[in-house]
């Protein structure tokens, strides 16, 4: 297994992390994800750490809290220095007013609530779920800060930010010398490439590393949605638990065109192929890949240890190329002034 370095710190983690939104299956949207309990947890879990894939995600919103309580559970006689566990808050988890968001109150009991669930005393990375745009972003960091300065919380990282949301988490960081986040988990695949207008210019900038959720798009890059065939009754699409805005079909048709010529090319799956494709992005380090079943598991961490070639990378852009919105579109106009990341 590779590890590459993330962000501006020491830690090193493995390209891929298994991400746990699967466990539980607490509400009808997390059940189109999966239902996994903890004996089926166990059995992929094992898989994970028998592959070096060390590394695993959860997120206390996922099934209010059940998926945190399995991961916990699963990780029961498993010495807990051999595994990295990252979780996240903000978003609601009560129906009271302060049972969101990421003010000092919620944040410190909505960690204390992670560790309980967990069974650990500290998190190796923990994430802000999203941005709270009412709470001011000192307070935010100041109640980070007092968690690591506690040992709760090891790194600190941000999801589904937007660029201005990311550069000020930043600068305020810097100014009060407080942690800095060293990643940002954002939605991120060859059908949706708008993370790379902004947000991947910044990452580079700043030395934040990007942890990618939903690499697949929600299965729609699994190989299971084909030209002239009905969407599949068991998908994501169909259950109702996809993510992004509608999907353009005759577009995601063209991009598993190509992914179906390079698969053959290289002897892999499309799903592979679309997860080996995102490895080889400037600032990805990590892939949180999903599984709902022992098989998938395996299928997906079979994309590691093998690269495509700059042609082959250059035809996957090419079919899943989309025009820029503004104001991006009029600052590649001139890139020499805006120079594109560096991509082959």
């Amino acid at each position: 297994m590779e590890y590459r370095q993330l962000g501006a710190s020491g830690l090193n983690v493995p390209v891929l992390s298994f991400g746990t939104a699967t466990f539980g299956g607490g509400n009808e949207f997390f059940k189109a994800w999966g239902e996994t309990q903890l004996d089926e947890a166990k059995r992929l879990i094992n898989l994970c750490i028998d592959a070096g894939v060390n590394f695993f995600d959860t997120a206390n919103v996922y099934s209010r809290g059940i998926s945190e309580e399995i991961l916990g559970n699963a990780l029961e006689g498993i010495a807990r220095d051999k595994v990295l566990i990252s979780t996240k808050a903000t978003f609601k988890m009560g129906d009271g007013p302060n049972d969101y968001g990421s003010s000092r109150l919620h944040l410190i009991k909505s960690c204390e609530d992670s560790l309980k669930r967990l069974q650990t005393d500290y998190i190796d990375i923990y994430h802000m779920h999203g941005f709270d745009g009412n709470t001011p972003v000192e307070e935010t960091l100041h109640a980070l800060e007092d968690l690591i300065t506690s040992g709760k919380v090891r790194y600190i990282a941000c999801s589904n930010f937007s660029g201005w949301h990311l550069m000020k988490s930043l600068s305020v960081s810097e100014k009060y010398g407080w942690a800095k986040y060293i990643a940002h988990q954002a939605y991120y695949s060859l059908l949706d490439r708008e993370f790379e207008w902004e947000l991947m210019p910044l990452g580079i900038n700043q030395n934040v590393s990007t942890i990618v959720w939903s690499p697949l798009s929600s299965s729609r890059l699994s190989g299971k949605y084909r030209r002239d065939k009905p969407i599949p009754e068991d998908s994501r699409i169909s259950k109702g638990g996809s993510h992004g805005p509608a999907t353009n079909f005759e577009r995601l048709y063209t991009i598993v065109d190509a992914l179906d010529e390079v698969a053959e090319e290289v002897g892999k799956s499309v799903a592979q192929v679309a997860l080996n494709w995102l490895l080889q992005r400037p600032t990805v380090a990590n892939l949180v890949i999903g599984a709902r079943n022992e098989e998938q598991l395996k299928q997906n961490l079979a994309a590691v240890g093998w690269n495509l070639t700059i042609d082959q990378v250059k035809k996957l852009d090419d079919a899943s190329a989309v025009d820029p919105i503004y104001p991006y579109w009029h600052q590649r106009q001139d890139i020499k002034l805006n120079p594109l990341p560096k991509f082959y």
